[in-house]
């Protein structure tokens, strides 16, 4: 298959509020439909590479953001995010950053890393001048609020690098404590988490849907404008969610080789008071059987079937 290019679909969403843009190609993607919408652009599992994302309002990454948490590793992926053209850049760790989990990184370095990495170089690389004036915000179970336009919508935000217990890795539950962790989440209209909920766009290669269940139980209550995730790497896709008041809020069962995902669907229900939410798992790195595409396999970052994924908000 060499010289052979794989090639881009053309998998959109639609509700009256809310556009999703899952597979498209970079050079035809439309605008957002006017300056009363804000254009997210999300990603994760990025893994310290680097690659084109399209230019929106607000870039969103939901962890993941180094291989395995060096300063080497930090300093890609600064630098990446530092050259891209997104006004507001909202960052959250993942299990493979390492450093960032500093109690569990001083007792457990030394099964990662020969030399132990200075989080102090690290935080002042995700939070100083250079990063502030090139619009990164690191959350670690924080919320935060912004404007991207003047006198425009505040926007609020929450960011958890949690994830359920993974053979002992940083930002790691057990699943018996996860009910604890997910009440302290505040409504926000963006919820990011490195991992998934259980049942939405988390399921592994071999079947096994491992996204955490106490999280999807929250989501009843929380019912943000967009919950990006990412972590499950082939779980790659993103989903609308009318919620429905009559069902006590259930939240959806969705993966990504449902028909709604993998083709696209157009709400038609015009009320724009209805709740909605975007779920989005955004991780970039190809992995699962979603990487072979006419024949030919996805190898880099970002490439078709792993592309960031672009979400239109109506303000």
């Amino acid at each position: 298959m060499s010289g052979t290019t794989v090639g881009y679909g053309d998998v959109v969403l639609k509700s009256p509020r809310e556009i999703v843009y899952l597979d498209y190609s970079p050079s035809a993607l439309p605008p957002k439909p006017s300056e009363e919408w804000t254009r997210f652009v999300c990603v994760s599992d990025t893994h310290s590479h680097s690659f084109d994302v399209p230019d929106g309002d607000v870039l969103l990454h939901s962890g993941d953001l180094t291989n395995m948490g060096l300063v080497s590793d930090f300093e890609k992926t600064v630098d990446w995010l530092c050259g891209l053209p997104h006004k507001e850049k909202i960052i959250i760790a993942g299990n493979h950053d390492l450093t960032l989990h500093a109690d569990w990184y001083d007792k457990e370095y030394d099964r990662w890393h020969e030399e132990k990495q200075d989080l102090g170089v690290i935080m002042q690389l995700l939070k100083g001048n250079r990063a502030k004036e090139a619009g990164i915000v690191y959350l670690e179970s924080e919320r935060y609020e912004f404007r991207v336009k003047e006198n425009g919508k505040l926007w609020s935000v929450y960011g958890s690098p949690w994830s359920p217990e993974f053979f002992n890795w940083a930002f790691n539950y057990e699943r018996h404590t996860g009910q604890d962790l997910v009440a302290t989440f505040p409504k926000v209209d963006i919820l990011l988490t490195h991992g998934p909920a259980y049942q939405i766009l988390d399921r592994v290669e071999q079947g096994e849907e491992v996204g955490c269940e106490a999280l999807r139980a929250r989501l009843r209550e929380l019912r943000p404008r967009i919950h990006l995730a990412g972590h499950i790497h082939e779980a790659h896709g993103s989903y609308i969610h009318t919620w429905d008041p009559s069902s006590n809020f259930e939240p959806p069962v969705v993966q990504n080789d449902d028909p709604a995902v993998t083709t696209g669907h157009v709400i038609q229900e015009t009320n724009e008071d209805v709740e909605r939410t975007v779920f989005v798992n955004a991780a970039n790195w190809p992995m699962g059987s979603r990487t072979v595409r006419g024949g030919v396999r996805v190898k880099i970052f970002g490439g078709p079937g792993f592309q960031a994924v672009v979400v239109d908000l109506k303000d």
